[in-house]
């Protein structure tokens, strides 16, 4: 009888020692997941940062634009992350994903409509401003379905986009240059940008927020072990473009210039998003350094001749901050990430080019449709007690 009992409360011991085992697993599976998920919080949180402080302030360097430059920014955010939100829950452009990584996405649709806004900033009305963000952002989701998600069976091997260079940056540059394209004015095109010491320290402000917060950009999506490295890439591509835009600027100009230091020298963020969990660290400092470059001769140089010869004006410089280095960092990836389908990634960069052009091109006219501000650059026409 004793030995029966004794094996029983044996066994008794071995089922608890099991079950609490099993606990244990579903535990820290729970545990890990909740990290994760909290992890991803932080990322969306310092995205949010980025397109609210970040964008909004570097956008306020029109000295009788800034109260128009923040709104149109709280406004753009607020009808982007619902839109997606609304379209991915219809079926349209793939199936949503888990609440906070639908978020983040939503926020990376938010930042290239801020990018697209930023060419013809200073000349919508305000209720345009979200006009445009209505129509660009389902074509904005549609090329990320195609290029990112293989909607219509091109890009078959996969496309190296990481942080967003082309289906983020350079979209949403060339969607508005476009759109700048179809609706500019003679008197736009005439009109001078003002800029005042205030507007340039915002606008400065509004660079380093986006400077700081970067890598979470980058890193957003990326498996939890390729953080660091990619973190640590984001950071030296920056370090690379500020570099050479103060010398590149001094060298041009004769003295610094504060715009293209606020914008410039963000351009090696731009350009190692392609690469940002793949490359060196050398090969980052350089992709920086080159991104910076070209930011830099477009912003001194390239920028004059381009309104002349296209007749029309990209206000925020987003031609030569998200733009080129934006297809530098996707060509970048050719030579940079191993094992990748070099038509797979000409073809995804192709189809981003062109449909950006012709849908932005086809939305400005849209736009276009509900007239003109009086005034080009000015708070007053829209604003309360605001300076003329």
């Amino acid at each position: 009888m004793k030995k029966h009992i004794t094996k029983l409360t044996a066994l008794a011991i071995l089922l608890l020692i099991s079950s609490l085992n099993v606990c244990a697993q579903e535990i820290e599976k729970i545990g890990i997941s909740s990290l994760l998920e909290v992890q991803l919080y932080n990322r969306a949180i310092h995205i949010m940062a980025m397109l609210l402080i970040g964008f909004g302030f570097l956008m306020v360097f029109v000295k009788k634009y800034g109260r128009s430059a923040l709104t149109a920014t709280f406004l753009l955010v607020s009808i982007s992350i619902p839109l997606y939100f609304l379209i991915h829950s219809l079926g349209i452009f793939g199936e949503a994903k888990g609440e906070i990584e639908e978020l983040i996405l939503a926020e990376f649709g938010a930042a290239s409509l801020l990018i697209s806004a930023g060419a013809v900033l200073g000349r919508l009305k305000m209720f345009q401003y979200i006009l445009l963000g209505l129509v660009f952002i389902p074509f904005y989701m549609l090329n990320e379905w195609i290029i990112i998600e293989n909607g219509i069976g091109i890009i078959k091997d996969g496309f190296a986009d990481t942080g967003g260079s082309i289906v983020i940056h350079a979209y949403g540059a060339l969607f508005g240059l476009a759109v700048a394209l179809s609706m500019t004015t003679k008197e736009e095109l005439e009109k001078p940008i003002e800029a005042d010491a205030t507007s340039d320290r915002y606008s400065i402000l509004g660079s380093m927020v986006l400077w700081v917060f970067w890598p979470s950009f980058c890193a957003a999506l990326v498996p939890v072990e390729a953080i660091p490295h990619t973190v640590v890439n984001v950071f030296l591509a920056l370090c690379g473009s500020t570099l050479i835009t103060y010398v590149l600027s001094i060298t041009i100009r004769g003295k610094i210039n504060i715009a293209d230091i606020a914008n410039a020298a963000l351009a090696g963020g731009v350009a190692i998003g392609s690469t940002c969990d793949h490359a060196s660290h050398p090969t980052a400092m350089l992709i920086g350094v080159l991104a910076g470059s070209i930011a830099t001769i477009g912003f001194t140089i390239i920028q004059r001749r381009q309104q002349k010869l296209i007749k029309s004006v990209d206000t925020c410089g987003v031609t030569n901050l998200h733009g080129l280095p934006g297809l530098l960092g996707g060509f970048a990836a050719i030579p940079v990430v191993s094992g990748l389908n070099v038509s797979s990634q000409l073809s995804g960069i192709l189809i981003t080019i062109v449909s950006a052009l012709i849908f932005g091109y086809l939305t400005g006219k849209f736009i276009k449709l509900f007239g003109h501000r009086d005034e080009a650059y000015v708070d007053a026409e829209e604003f309360e007690d605001a300076d003329e």
